[in-house]
């Protein structure tokens, strides 16, 4: 997002001693009481007026919930506050999902964050979570998609599924769906696919990325879901692919690389997070 021309001003819900891809890790969790005391400082300085509010990786109910106090008071001080939440609760690993946060975060996400967020970028597993509803087919996730924005955000994106592509299992599909209402009370909805080529690795920290350029290129491309999806998902792919050869080059022909070599090369790729050339094409729905 710095790299990108924003001013953030960061407040980790962990401080850990590495991601938690890695067998061991050691640190501290953030719980509300500390989080309302850092929102206060801000406040008595009155620097609390924000365009945005990015959220991801949480793993307490009372944090979370104060997280939702924070962004309606925010929200007052600036009717357009655009609230970008990811809602980490877990994924599907060989076809099977699990939690990886503790279960009582999914009716806080569901009946308090999410009516608040503006735009949600859960995974499949999740969005099927905070819906009740299992996908299998494309029109089970648009039909998932709209029941996502009845419940608040104006933006879903579905950040990957284990959908068939229409390019053929080597790749893995992300939908979008943008909902508008016009001044006359109609809607407007624009829904896209998008197809990205498999990467053959567990990477740790691609949904916060990605969470973090959809903010950056919808803010740039506000009514262009398409264009602000094929951004994402190409700087993603940049990214990704950098990152595998250079950890298949550390780990030495034949060997499997390990979380330290799969660790994002960002900094490597700041080129391409600041201009993506684009390598992946949106499809219309």
């Amino acid at each position: 997002l710095q790299v990108l021309g924003f001013e953030v001003d960061t407040v980790n819900s962990v401080q850990f001693s590495n991601h938690t891809g890695y067998a061991h890790w050691k640190g501290q969790v953030l719980n509300s009481d500390e989080l309302h005391e850092l929102y206060e400082g801000l406040k008595l300085n009155k620097v609390n007026r924000y365009d945005y509010v990015l959220t991801g990786y949480t793993r307490d109910t009372s944090f979370l919930a104060m997280v939702v106090d924070i962004v309606q008071e925010l929200k007052q001080q600036n009717s357009n506050l655009v609230y970008v939440c990811d809602p980490v609760m877990g994924d599907k690993w060989n076809g099977e999902g699990s939690m990886y946060v503790p279960k009582d975060l999914l009716p806080v996400y569901r009946d308090k964050v999410v009516p608040v967020a503006d735009i949600i970028t859960p995974n499949q597993f999740e969005a099927e979570l905070l819906t009740g509803r299992k996908i299998y087919t494309e029109k089970d996730a648009l039909e998932v998609m709209d029941m996502l924005h009845a419940m608040g955000p104006e933006t879903v994106v579905i950040t990957s599924s284990d959908l068939q592509a229409p390019l053929g299992n080597d790749y893995l599909i992300a939908l979008g769906s943008h909902r508008k209402t016009k001044a006359d009370g109609t809607k407007i909805t624009q829904r896209i696919r998008v197809e990205s080529p498999k990467v053959d690795a567990v990477f740790v920290g691609t949904g916060d990325l990605f969470a973090a350029m959809l903010l950056a290129w919808t803010h740039k491309h506000p009514n262009n879901l398409k264009v602000a999806c094929e951004k994402t998902v190409s700087a993603m792919q940049h990214v990704l692919q950098r990152t595998i050869k250079s950890a298949k080059v550390q780990a030495g022909e034949g060997n499997k690389p390990n979380s330290a070599q799969l660790e994002l090369r960002m900094v490597q790729s700041k080129k391409d997070i600041e201009n993506p050339e684009i390598i992946v094409k949106a499809t219309v729905l």
